[in-house]
């Protein structure tokens, strides 16, 4: 029998820790906290559940510490959650069964039309962006898990937000995080497959967790421009500014959809676009 590890980096998440692990409770033998030295009662409360907790210094880069989370965990399958995310009943029932399926088993099983549809899209577009995902090797090592957002209390459907593939379920020492970017892929020694229940996303349930997260973000890409030696001329200061968000407004609320979801639709198509001019704008500032 597969031995199923969940493990998790945290840093002050006692509003969302405990829904999340009172999501895999009952599928998890063990449960990791990679904990940022939290101030409020996040250790306690995963202590109920019985976690292992490993206390760490606060990293930038949160990925750094979520490899140390995959390193603690024991088991030969290893499901990585970020807090404020939920495994409902059969996202779970489907973890369990597919640990337990060999290489031909998996790569049988039939998916409805339209989400095989989706997956496949959103891999090629994953690809293009990040690169080449895992390697041929007669293995699945690893599942996508498609991902449900949820944004001001209602999930979003369009705006480019579904399927919103992440790798989440991975076999022991198959996979790892290069620990160098906020947004950086998963490296997958072996084959990728997809899970066909959705991962649920408590993404922005009020503006003010977005913005901090905005803030956050845009540190961080801040920082990389410095250290990639963006030039500061005319040229990126119009494209930051100007072009690169006015092309992502228009893509997500017309090419992927986003009007169709109403107001929340447009307001995360807004915000989104922010991210390229208010990052610009703060590497101006370590510049100067």
């Amino acid at each position: 029998m597969s031995k199923l590890s969940v493990a998790l980096a945290t840093r002050n998440e006692e509003q969302n820790i405990g829904s999340c692990l009172e999501s895999i409770k009952d599928i998890a033998d063990e449960i990791v906290v990679v904990d940022e030295e939290s101030s409020d009662k996040t250790r306690e409360i995963v202590k109920e559940y019985g976690a292992r907790v490993i206390v760490v210094k606060h990293e930038p880069i949160f990925h750094i510490n979520k490899q140390k989370a995959l390193d603690a965990a024991s088991g030969d399958w290893i499901l990585q959650l970020d807090a404020d995310e939920i495994v409902r009943k059969e996202l779970g029932d489907e973890i369990k069964k597919v640990i337990k399926l060999n290489y031909s088993q998996v790569v049988s099983r039939k998916f409805d039309r339209k989400k095989e549809r989706l997956f496949k899209k959103h891999f090629m577009a994953i690809e293009k962006r990040d690169g080449k995902i895992g390697k041929k090797s007669g293995e699945i090592v690893a599942f996508f898990i498609p991902r449900r957002n949820f944004f001001l209390g209602k999930p979003l459907t369009y705006a480019g937000l579904y399927p919103d593939g992440v790798i989440r379920l991975v076999k022991k020492n198959k996979a790892r995080f290069p620990g160098k970017n906020v947004h950086e892929q998963m490296i997958i020694d072996g084959e990728v497959a997809w899970l066909s229940n959705d991962l649920i996303h408590n993404d922005s349930p009020a503006l003010s967790k977005y913005f901090a997260r905005l803030n956050r973000y845009t540190d961080l890409q801040a920082e990389e421009m410095k250290q990639n030696h963006l030039s500061k001329n005319i040229f990126n200061l119009l494209n930051y500014i100007f072009i690169m968000p006015t092309k992502i407004f228009f893509s997500l609320i017309f090419i992927h959809k986003g009007i169709l979801d109403g107001t929340r639709g447009f307001l995360w198509s807004m915000f989104s676009s922010w991210h390229y001019p208010i990052a610009y704008f703060k590497y101006w500032q370590i510049k100067q």
